[in-house]
């Protein structure tokens, strides 16, 4: 490659989206540019070490990796070089002009102009590179991949705008090295002291080393200061991976600092768990709980996993065997020592200690979760509102677990007061009856729908708990748990109810045999609409409601699948009818069979909107809705 090479190309609209707003978001948070360029650097160390282990030509003789911290206050610039494992062109142009990471349309509409939501966005997408533009008008970058040629380098230059410049460079250092001109008001960052302690803030856990230029003594009154010729290099960070040290000697601002660098989150982490195995497994385990959802969350193929060190030698990142899917969402490293050196995702996938260690790390997380749920009832409900859904694929996932699963699930009930997710199955269990041997629950669209169903009428009428479950992902959890602590799952709207009460069975014996006529018309009317009309032991105060067949699958689900496009096979319901309402009273009196067809036809169709189903058809409804109005507008 040569100078001549030079070429203007435009960034990703994407990135000129993001690089607008994170500018005007993240103003009052200015320096956190240091800690993500420190991260990347110290990023870009750890993949040359891991690949000069079976390449050792790619260190070139300078086995010494580190990061280096230059600045000018005259120039007003700031650099930051690292000898890492540095780009080639293509790669210059992929990493620095495009942001190729799933959820970016998603992030971008969700960005509201509210400079504090859209901070946390920004956290939960990831800042990076381009938060060196919140300080800089101009940035330039020099490097080299490890392994090219000394002439292969890249130089890419821009201001931040529409578009940015890359050609060849001559002779480049192994790495890369970035210098950002500092705009006239953030001078502040060409200082010694300034990014002496920002490195101490940001990057004193990370285990390369940080590298200064020593501060010339200060000269005593009278006298000249000295200026050495060649100023002398310290590192300004303890360069020490912070999980190798004991938990008693880390501060929690170290751990949050630590999680910031490796999950580039712009919040704290929620909380987080620091383990050390010894024994059959050696391993050192450091792992968190993010305060807020990433944009890739549901997507199970979607990259996931920790960071995997084998004796404080990175390996890779997002080694998503060490956790189940259910658990994506934990970032964090691992650190092993019984692992070779050339482990590969392959070796993972068929080596029995990673088995052990998967199972050990599901368990400490689902513990630390269980200890946040009893310690911190709100921050356990930020978890929730964010990762709820994610976790409840556990019982599929990891049966061995499902119990400790489920006891960190939160559902809406009818004892609450209100649609928040608060009551654990723990919870409902200590409030039912000893004889109570089910967990009742009801699926809904959402919660006024399930809040409001005609099938919940005489479970409040005899002050029985049902949980009210409103997400997607519900019914097919409930499929694969079925139980809890000796418990069956019953859904309200399937089968026949029976509540144990035997007055109730006998009324309901009995309203069946006077009623005999009245179901018959009504069937007769309905066709083949419906399976089957009975008269009702579930409703108090509604005329009808409809229910599935006990084996049938939920009508939440069906939905779910049809809008999906999935075809299913046609499954009639059961209508069932409350013989003591007012309009089923009157419907038995009316001897105009095409009135009564009519008044049939509407109570069917109110039990399928009440349950949140769409009508067949709708201006049939409207039409015989109409006609009832006018014959009452006429009596």
């Amino acid at each position: 490659m040569t100078t001549a090479q030079k070429e203007t190309l435009g960034f990703q609209t994407e990135v000129k989206q993001m690089l607008h707003l994170m500018i005007h978001s993240l103003y009052s948070n200015k320096e956190i540019f240091l800690r993500e360029l420190i991260s990347n650097a110290s990023d870009a160390c750890d993949k040359l070490r891991f690949e000069a282990l079976n390449q050792d030509g790619l260190l070139e003789g300078d086995s010494e990796l580190k990061i280096r911290i230059e600045f000018d206050e005259a120039a007003n610039t700031v650099t930051i070089a690292d000898n890492g494992i540095g780009m080639t062109r293509d790669e210059v142009i992929a990493n620095l002009g495009t942001i190729a990471k799933s959820g970016t349309a998603q992030f971008l509409k969700e960005m509201s102009g509210d400079d504090k939501k859209d901070a946390n966005l920004i956290g939960q997408f990831g800042v990076g590179f381009y938060s060196s533009f919140i300080v800089a008008q101009k940035v330039e970058v020099t490097t080299r991949r490890a392994g090219d040629k000394d002439d292969q380098g890249v130089c890419w230059i821009s201001e931040g705008e529409g578009d940015f410049t890359i050609e060849g460079v001559e002779k480049a250092p192994r790495g890369t090295r970035i210098v950002m001109h500092l705009k006239s008001d953030e001078n502040e960052f060409a200082n010694s002291a300034r990014l002496r302690n920002l490195v101490k803030k940001y990057a004193d856990h990370i285990s390369v080393p940080v590298e200064m230029y020593k501060d010339a003594p200060l000269a005593e009154p009278g006298e000249e200061k000295e200026q050495p010729e060649q100023p002398e290099l310290e590192a300004v960070n303890s360069a020490k991976a912070l999980w190798t040290r004991g938990k008693t000697d880390i501060t929690d601002e170290e751990y949050q600092e630590f999680y910031k660098h490796v999950s580039h989150d712009y919040e704290d982490a929620l909380t987080w768990s620091h383990n050390k195995v010894e024994g059959k497994l050696d391993y050192t385990s450091l792992l968190y709980v993010p305060k807020r959802p990433p944009f890739d969350l549901w997507n199970r193929e979607g990259s996931r996993g920790v960071k995997l060190y084998v004796q404080r030698v990175f390996i890779m990142d997002e080694a998503e065997q060490f956790l189940p899917p259910y658990l994506r969402f934990v970032k964090g490293v691992m650190d092993s020592n019984d692992l070779p050196l050339n482990v590969s995702r392959e070796i993972l996938q068929g080596n029995s200690s990673i088995t052990s260690m998967r199972s050990a790390l599901t368990k400490r997380i689902l513990d630390m979760l269980k200890k946040l749920s009893r310690k911190d009832e709100e921050a356990y409900q930020t978890f929730w509102q964010g990762f709820g859904q994610v976790l409840k694929e556990g019982p599929a996932d990891d049966f061995a677990n499902k119990e400790k699963i489920a006891e960190l699930f939160r559902f809406a009930s009818t004892k609450g007061a209100d649609d928040s997710q608060s009551v654990s199955l723990d919870a409902y269990i200590e409030r039912c009856e000893e004889s109570q041997d089910k967990i009742y629950y009801l699926t809904a669209e959402n919660y006024l729908t399930a809040s409001r169903s005609p099938h919940l009428e005489v479970f409040r009428k005899k002050g029985v708990e049902v949980l009210l479950l409103t997400d997607r992902v519900d019914e097919w959890m409930i499929s694969h748990l079925s139980e809890f602590k000796g418990k069956t799952f019953e859904d309200v709207t399937k089968g026949e109810l029976n509540l144990g009460d035997e007055a109730d069975e006998k009324e309901v014996e009995e309203a069946e045999k006077q009623h005999a006529d009245l179901i018959g018309r009504v069937k007769t009317a309905l066709k083949d609409k419906v399976e089957d009309v009975r008269v009702s032991s579930r409703l108090t105060d509604s005329a009808a409601c409809l229910v599935v067949g006990k084996e049938e699958m939920g009508m939440q689900m069906r939905r779910m699948l049809e809008a999906a496009g999935q075809a299913l096979p046609d499954s009639k319901r059961v209508l069932e009818v409350n013989m003591d309402h007012p309009l089923i009273v009157k419907m038995d009196l009316q001897s105009d069979e095409a009135r009564f067809e009519d008044m049939v036809e509407l109570i069917y169709e109110q039990a399928q909107l009440a349950e949140g189903s769409q009508l067949e058809d709708p201006a049939g409804y409207v039409d015989r809705i109409n006609k009832l109005l006018v014959n009452l507008l006429e009596a």
